[in-house]
């Protein structure tokens, strides 16, 4: 192989100092075409978790069964079910199993010592497919060398079985077995998923999306393609009234304030005592909590003050949009300003050149004459609710999270990952959005701007008139015609609540969700962004796959995998399902498709688990390797560039260097 040295030697002393011996750069060659031959990591996909925590963690915990179907190999003909369902039960809630366990078994140190190996053989497999240095770093230090040990070590090896028993005896005799099993049960939950994406919606509907924030934070490996709903939390963290307005609004609406008020500290006291002094004498009917995505039961008293409080920042939000809509009319969303339209006399509106009757007449804080504009006491009120997400410590952190984690899209091991879709036009071609005044964008070019545009939102160094108009571009990004996270005519948010008439509330979805089943369309998605290769997919959520109505989560003749099965509580009458997850392994495609999920005390109490059923949607017709990911891309260029330095130092453009390595304490 021919080398340009002299072009690259700046490159190679750099190169140089982090291998400045023959010995050292050959080494780490060897290192990284091992690494290459290992099994393909396994990558676990989810999507629209809806603050749904108790099932994404019990999901994440098995990763979509992965779990049980290791116990399985490993003990499916020496084991009983009720064993197998007590291991996999210990291993997802390990601290509180074995509370339970210590309060039954007769014989607690036999059964440490029986579970021990078993744990120990479990986590002995999921680690197979990783470099003993992968799996060290993953190991907490207080128990790292044992389980070292104990996983390359075996009782089949004669001269071995006294030793692997001595450890796990003194580990129970020493009281120390509680917390080794957690310990190992962590590692195994850890080295189960190399890597965790989720496909955008962690937040509304569900009481915990805070919760999954927690658990995000301290995942080893994730990322996450922004969805509409995380893009309304973070215009909300950006300062934008109007999706400040709509967070809140969607949590009255399914009666779930956890995530505002006990995670984030949100201060709803101002809104309702404003919402009880406005709306003291009206029923506010229209406004009524949605109970049935698992909301707790409440009484009459709260009913009646949600509902109040529902009204309230209802009306507040329709007022801060259409100051947005005004500002922006390269937006083309002006007739979404609705209150000027309204006959307050009459009690009707008129849309599209009809009339209709409202619902309701009470607009005490509209002033016909200015109908968008703030009162003196919706100013206060905007402005103390607005102090209150800006002044949250964790809502701010999570938000942080979400945009250092996240992006618009990305491409994966030959898989296309975004949320929703990708404005096209009637004729399949990619669709021109104007995201900045005199700006067009399309395709892949349209979905990076927008990405770079919601990061300004958040940045001090760039001019304000530009960070303005990126916070501001939240609410389009929500509720936008053309916004690859909406991808509908409009949202029909005032007339759901206000007229009778379900052909007003029709929201007419986009020429991606009509043109999606086409295998062509996807071809031209996945050609746009620039992923080759024959087994190459589309894969993303936003819209319930309804498979009580016989529709199918796959699609474009296997190149779209669409996994929104109705992860939320408040979906699972429509789909029929309670969501699905992907799960891709060294062998392939597994589609899960996912049963409600009860609690996790049942779980814990009952040893039940999430009923899945799994579809194989792909197989590879070989185990993948490192080498067939993006990953072997990397580490086949490090070997390139490695093989020149070994060239420079063996033809003497460089010479090796002594470095002093500190000594090994002696054992």
């Amino acid at each position: 192989m021919k080398y340009d040295i002299q072009n690259d030697m700046r490159y190679l002393k750099l190169l140089a100092s982090a291998f400045p011996t023959i010995a050292d750069a050959s080494t780490e060659i060897i290192n990284l075409q091992a690494i290459l031959n290992l099994p393909k990591g396994t990558e676990h996909f989810m999507a629209d978790l809806h603050g749904e925590h108790e099932a994404f963690q019990h999901v994440l915990k098995n990763v979509s069964g992965n779990i049980k179907r290791k116990v399985n190999e490993l003990f499916g003909t020496t084991l009983r079910e009720a064993e197998k369902r007590d291991l996999c039960t210990l291993i997802y809630y390990p601290g509180q199993k074995l509370e339970i366990v210590k309060s039954s078994e007769a014989d607690i140190k036999d059964w440490y010592h029986i579970t021990i190996h078993r744990l120990v053989s479990i986590c002995r497999e999921v680690s197979s497919k990783y470099t003993r240095s992968k799996v060290r770093k993953s190991l907490t230090p207080e128990f790292s060398y044992i389980i070292q040990e104990l996983l390359h070590e075996r009782t089949e090896d004669a001269n071995k079985a006294a030793y692997v028993n001595v450890i796990i005896d003194t580990i129970i005799s020493t009281r120390r077995a509680d917390d080794f099993i957690v310990a190992i049960c962590n590692v195994i939950q850890r080295l189960a998923i190399d890597q965790l994406h989720i496909l955008g919606d962690v937040y509304d509907r569900g009481p915990g999306a805070h919760k999954i924030m927690d658990t995000l934070a301290d995942f080893h490996h994730w990322d996450i393609q922004w969805g509409n709903h995380d893009v309304l939390w973070m215009g909300a963290g950006a300062g934008n009234n109007a999706c400040i307005c709509n967070v809140i609004r969607l949590s009255l609406r399914y009666a779930n304030l956890s995530t505002l008020e006990d995670g984030y500290g949100i201060n709803l006291l101002p809104l309702a005592t404003f919402a009880m002094d406005t709306y003291a004498h009206d029923p506010c009917e229209e406004f009524e909590p949605n109970l049935s995505g698992g909301a707790k039961k409440i009484d009459e008293k709260t009913r009646r003050l949600i509902a109040q409080m529902h009204k309230a920042i209802s009306i507040l939000q329709f007022k801060e949009e259409a100051t947005l809509y005004e500002r922006h009319p390269e937006w083309q969303m002006n007739d979404r300003r609705l209150l000027h339209l309204i006959d307050y006399d009459k009690g009707t509106i008129r849309l599209d050149g009809k009339e209709y009757t409202l619902r309701s007449n009470s607009f005490p804080t509209v002033n016909p004459a200015k109908p968008h504009e703030l009162t003196a006491e919706e100013q206060q009120l905007m402005k103390q609710l607005r102090h209150s997400f800006m002044a949250s410590e964790k809502f701010q952190k999570h938000i942080a999270l979400m945009l250092r984690h996240g992006c618009m899209y990305a491409v994966c091991n030959g898989n296309l990952l975004y949320h929703a879709s990708v404005p096209l036009n009637a004729d399949g071609t990619f669709k021109e959005v104007e995201i900045l005044p005199g700006q067009r964008y399309k395709g892949r070019q349209l979905l990076h701007r927008i990405g770079m545009l919601i990061r300004n939102a958040f940045q001090n160094d760039i001019d304000e008139a530009t960070r303005n108009y990126a916070r501001d571009y939240f609410l389009y990004l929500w509720c936008g015609p053309d916004s690859p996270l909406f991808d509908k005519s409009k949202m029909a948010t005032f007339e759901r609540y206000f007229l009778q008439d379900p052909a007003t509330h029709h929201e007419e979805k986009g020429t991606y969700f009509k043109l999606r089943e086409k295998e062509e369309t996807i071809d031209r998605i996945l050609d746009d962004f620039g992923i080759e290769g024959p087994n190459r997919h589309v894969i993303n959520g936003h819209v319930p796959v309804h498979v009580a109505r016989g529709e199918r989560p796959v699609k474009a003749n296997g190149k779209l995998m669409v996994i929104d099965g109705g992860f939320s509580q408040a979906y699972h009458a429509e789909t029929g399902i309670a969501g699905y997850t992907l799960v891709y392994h060294s062998r392939g495609f597994d589609l899960v498709q996912h049963e409600p999920f009860t609690s996790q005390r049942d779980a814990i109490l009952k040893g039940t688990d999430i009923q899945s059923s799994t579809q194989i949607v792909e197989m590879s017709n070989r185990r993948m390797l490192v080498a067939d990911t993006d990953k072997g891309v990397e580490l086949n260029r490090q070997i390139a560039d490695l093989e020149e330095l070994l060239y420079a130092y063996r033809h003497g453009f460089l010479s090796e260097s002594e470095r002093k390595k500190p000594q090994k304490a002696a054992l």
